[in-house]
């Protein structure tokens, strides 16, 4: 079995540096929020073409796939590629598609989040090629889409519609500045609707108003926010509320409904019906006979595909005696002298359903950092594009040789 020469796999992974600056710059420069990726899925098939895949594809989705291989071991690298906007440009210092770079970052919307684990993915795959490396595994790179909108969709689909061969492992690139993270909270958005009577404003007594109960009902879910469970690797489970709605007939009248929306985390331990059952059983919502649902997400793909889906995230984790967990830290450690720091994101990422619902073992090394994303001013750094493309150049070597010692 052939192993990693992990100092040719640096010095190549250097010598890439320039290339996955531009590569990373052109993906920044095309406005790609979810459902919106088109134009820089085709940019990355161009680069993928120059690299030199067995397999390029767009599947219905709008996912890109690349493979390059035929052995018996299937191992993925995962990259969103869509972003979230820009916001308010006035909170930027500098255009967020034209970006910047200097000796150390590459600037621009997508830097951390997550282009730039695409940029990295590719120039791994490359440093494959170049070396050699290629051995009894297939290596599937995906560019998912929709991951902003709603995260794991993208892997629901390459999976239940088996897009891709199974794999045995995923590794998300995510930004995880410079550690390995091997798990998440979960999420799910919640909506809860509560009815009212309109009347004519100036006698409210005759109707019954909705936002008043929404308000009672709104300190019920404060108080349960505070006493959610704990967890001591993942953290706490959270809830906020990000959204309210209403209707009347006029700003003199009674409102006649109310509804929010409530973001909520899940740690270790939670799940979506218990965390439905938690907000059913509040006082208010009992006594005012409140809906409590969960949102659905059905919004098209760029290519038109609807692929419907409850709008639930489950949480995940990775042992840290996973092999997986154990081959990726030995890999940290043979490229680059040092023990690597295992910890675990704080947002969402597609390992909701490569491994929350699939079960399939993911595991995170991304470039950035993760305090970027989706921040004014989002950046990333050159060197961590380098350190990721050696990452990934060597992390199937060594995962089959820990299976097969």
């Amino acid at each position: 079995m052939k192993k990693v020469p992990y100092a040719d796999v640096l010095e190549k992974a250097k010598s890439y540096e320039k290339d996955m600056t531009k590569f990373l710059r052109d993906m920044i420069k095309i406005p790609s929020e979810s459902c919106d990726e088109k134009l820089v899925v085709q940019r990355i098939k161009e680069e993928a073409e120059k690299i030199g895949f067995d397999e390029i594809k767009i599947d219905p989705m709008g996912n890109f796939i690349g493979i390059m291989g035929k052995g018996k071991h299937v191992i993925a690298l995962d990259a969103h590629i869509d972003t979230v906007g820009i916001g308010n440009k006035d909170n930027w210092t500098f255009d967020p598609y034209e970006g910047y770079e200097n000796d150390e970052e590459i600037g621009g919307r997508g830097a951390s989040d997550q282009e730039g684990g695409m940029a990295s993915m590719m120039y791994g795959a490359k440093i494959i090629k170049d070396l050699d490396l290629l051995d009894d595994y297939t290596l599937v790179l995906t560019g998912t889409v929709q991951e902003e909108d709603c995260d794991g969709l993208c892997w629901q689909y390459l999976i239940n519609e088996k897009v891709i061969p199974r794999p045995e492992f995923v590794v998300s690139t995510e930004p995880t500045d410079g550690g390995i993270y091997r798990g998440q909270r979960g999420r799910m958005e919640i909506r809860v609707d509560v009815a009212g009577v309109s009347c004519h404003g100036s006698a409210p007594e005759r109707g019954s108003n909705a936002i008043f109960k929404m308000g009672e009902i709104l300190g019920d879910i404060e108080k349960l926010s505070k006493n959610l469970k704990d967890d001591e690797f993942l953290g706490k489970g959270t809830l906020t509320v990000s959204e309210i709605f209403f209707t009347s007939p006029s700003r003199c009248a009674v409102a006649d409904s109310c509804a929010v929306s409530i973001d909520r985390r899940l740690t270790f331990g939670e799940d979506g019906p218990s965390s439905i059952k938690e907000i059913e059983d509040l006082p208010s919502v009992k006594k005012y006979e409140a809906k409590v649902s969960m949102y659905k997400y059905d919004r098209p793909a760029y290519t038109g595909l609807v692929y419907p889906t409850d709008s639930y995230f489950p949480t995940w984790v990775i042992p840290s005696d996973h092999i997986v967990c154990k081959s990726l830290m030995e890999t940290y450690k043979n490229l680059f002298k040092t023990p690597a720091r295992l910890d675990k994101w704080t947002f969402s990422t597609n390992g909701v359903a490569i491994m929350g619902l699939h079960d399939i073992p993911c595991i995170g090394f991304g470039p950035g950092k993760e305090k970027e994303a989706h921040f004014p001013n989002e950046k990333t750094w050159k060197a961590d594009l380098v350190n990721c493309a050696a990452m990934y150049a060597a992390i199937p070597l060594d995962y089959i040789d820990a299976i097969n010692k």
